[in-house]
């Protein structure tokens, strides 16, 4: 028909030589596919998270509160202007006080996934390379009858061999009383893992409350803390909940109820703005209460 285009191919016999050359291409294209893919793979490995999780296993019919996560959420703000270096690793991001060499904070985000990671414990605590000005080293704890607490748990790094080795930085650890380290405060940590599980995720904020008298241990001068908070946030069904927890810095095994508190209670005894990202509506009713009933305390 007038204005068609025919095509007309001329198919020649293949040689053996042309045969070897194709079969050279084909090899060369494998080789490139796998360089290709394995790039790909190092450029796309990340810690893992609640969303994909959630994707592979619900209808995206579903709303589901992985969906609603807001990105930094779980950054906190100093409002008494107090020395601070924030400092973002991959496991958790910090809030350094070099005047007291702890954190005023430590904020991540966990998962459920990233709770059944299988990385050993570190145990190899090191200076932050990343603190300018003063640091605490191993030094100040030696023989000072106080334990290196974490704020952001070993426990809650074995997703990532960098992340383990991470939560030992000085910068995450504060002078610790042994009975509150390995018993309240090791209860909370456990608390926190299993609502991650429960949740799909969860926020957290931990840190350290220092009296304007405080005691210091080591060369450093390292303030020893009187208590920790830990404030918790979670995406349940289509509300936000949060919660806090202050425990004294000494021995104590009360029911963890009795450590509860609204965040906006920690807010005032800390002169700390937790999670601000939240819109304002939002963060208003959050903050001001908890239900104890969610929390399964």
């Amino acid at each position: 028909m007038p204005g068609d285009v025919f095509l007309v191919l001329t198919i020649n016999p293949i040689t053996p030589e042309m045969k070897k050359k194709r079969m050279l291409i084909a090899a060369m294209l494998v080789v490139a596919a796998v360089i290709v893919a394995e790039r790909y793979s190092d450029r796309t490995a990340a810690r893992p998270t609640a969303t994909t999780e959630a994707a592979a296993q619900t209808p995206a019919t579903e709303a589901q509160p992985q969906q609603r996560q807001i990105a930094n959420v779980e950054i906190p703000r100093c409002t008494d202007g107090r020395t601070e270096q924030i400092i973002s690793h991959i496991g958790y991001t910090v809030s350094y006080n070099e005047d007291y060499c702890i954190p005023n904070w430590v904020a991540y985000e966990l998962t459920a996934s990233e709770v059944e990671g299988l990385e050993s414990r570190s145990d190899k605590f090191v200076p932050d390379p990343m603190v300018t000005g003063r640091t605490a080293t191993t030094d100040d704890y030696r023989n000072s009858g106080w334990d290196r607490g974490h704020m952001a748990p070993a426990a809650d790094m074995k997703w990532s061999r960098q992340a383990m080795v991470e939560s030992f930085y000085l910068s995450n650890i504060c002078p610790q009383n042994h009975n509150n380290n390995a018993g309240v405060w090791k209860k909370l940590e456990e608390a926190t893992r299993s609502l991650a599980g429960r949740f799909s995720f969860v926020y957290v904020v931990s840190g350290p409350i220092v009296g304007k008298a405080h005691l210091k241990i080591g060369p450093n001068k390292v303030a020893v803390p009187k208590a920790f908070f830990k404030c918790l946030l979670v995406a349940d069904g289509d509300r936000w909940q949060a919660i806090g927890f202050v425990t004294p810095n000494e021995a104590g095994k009360r029911p963890l109820a009795e450590y509860a508190h609204s965040i906006d209670e920690i807010e005032e005894m800390t002169g700390i703005d937790f999670f601000p990202a939240l819109p304002d509506d939002i963060e208003a009713l959050t903050e001001a209460d908890f239900d104890p009933e969610i929390w399964e305390i």
